[in-house]
């Protein structure tokens, strides 16, 4: 489909979202900071990723049907633009839709939230704290692989569903602890509920953890422009290499990957981290240059991490 005009398109516009509560806030976000430009307004959209609930993403298809028919519906013009958590959206996004801007950063950390029974915590060695052979809740494979890794005796469960249902399970005593994003936690006001924060050296993030995402046609170029008037630099920048890591691994949803990046002075600081879901492999790297090489840091250092790893991860 082809991009209206500004005189065809039709006012307010339409930003499509999922619906659950940081969606909503995040979407809310991108709102506020577009009404300098032009009115817009929520399109809630039920995903894949939303309706099942009982199952891993990877048995699903992977993180992508979160994004999946908010993208149909963009593609066919329903919706003008589509906010994302950045880490949800699939790398190589469908054929004429494109990524329009990122929005400043969240805390990118993990966070580890105990249930009853497990409090001292030491942030050096912040597993320890765990019995021996306890539940942790987690739908990702990237937590699962560290978790195990640091800790093999541990006993992982998927647990599925917004924050809040995923705090209710753990209040509920379904397992002992759960590592969630702590920038969900905080666009929600329940930092608090964090029992500790992970170093990124003790738990590498997910790619665009933290990060808000939109996306548009890439045939919108008046739209596309708009957007790059509310785009952080530095968080453009940190994704742009931490998604490069993930291009250049090429892994399955099954494969755990992490990448993790900061800017300090001007200068971009990248982990990366590829592992086995057992625990049984970790790989992880570092890699630095200037910001304004981002893609190409970004991609060395996936390119690195894939040369060193056994080839079955990424079948």
């Amino acid at each position: 489909m082809s991009a209206a005009t500004p005189l065809q398109r039709t006012l307010p516009l339409r930003a499509g979202t999922r619906g659950s509560p940081l969606a909503l806030i995040q979407t809310r976000g991108v709102l506020d900071a577009l009404q300098r430009f032009c009115p817009a307004e929520e399109h809630v959209i039920r995903t894949t990723g939303d309706v099942v609930q009982d199952r891993k993403l990877e048995e699903l298809g992977g993180k992508g049907l979160f994004a999946k028919e908010i993208h149909e519906a963009l593609a066919a013009g329903r919706i003008d633009l589509a906010v994302h958590s950045l880490k949800d959206l699939e790398t190589e996004l469908p054929a004429g839709i494109v990524l329009g801007c990122v929005l400043a950063r969240e805390d990118a950390r993990d966070a580890l939230v105990l249930g009853a029974g497990c409090e001292a915590v030491d942030p050096a060695t912040p597993f320890a704290c765990l019995p021996y052979g306890a539940v942790v809740g987690t739908a990702s494979v990237r937590r699962q692989a560290q978790l195990l890794h640091a800790r093999p005796d541990l006993r992982i469960v998927t647990l599925r569903g917004n924050v809040n249902t995923r705090l209710a399970k753990l209040a509920n005593g379904d397992c002992a602890a759960t590592v969630l994003a702590l920038a969900g936690l905080a666009r929600l006001g329940m930092a608090d509920r964090a029992s500790v924060v992970l170093d990124p050296a003790v738990m590498v993030p997910a790619a665009g953890q933290g990060i808000v995402g939109v996306t548009v046609r890439e045939d919108d170029t008046r739209l596309r422009d708009m957007l790059t008037r509310i785009e952080d630099a530095e968080a453009k920048a940190a994704s742009t290499a931490e998604r490069g890591v993930l291009a250049a691994l090429d892994g399955s949803c099954r494969t755990p990957i992490g990448a993790h990046a900061r800017v300090v002075g001007g200068e971009l600081h990248l982990t990366g981290l590829v592992a086995r879901g057992d625990g049984s492999f970790l790989l992880k790297r570092n890699l630095h240059g200037a910001m304004g090489d981002a893609a190409r840091i970004g991609a060395a250092l996936g390119a690195s991490l894939r040369a060193d790893s056994p080839p079955d991860l990424f079948g």
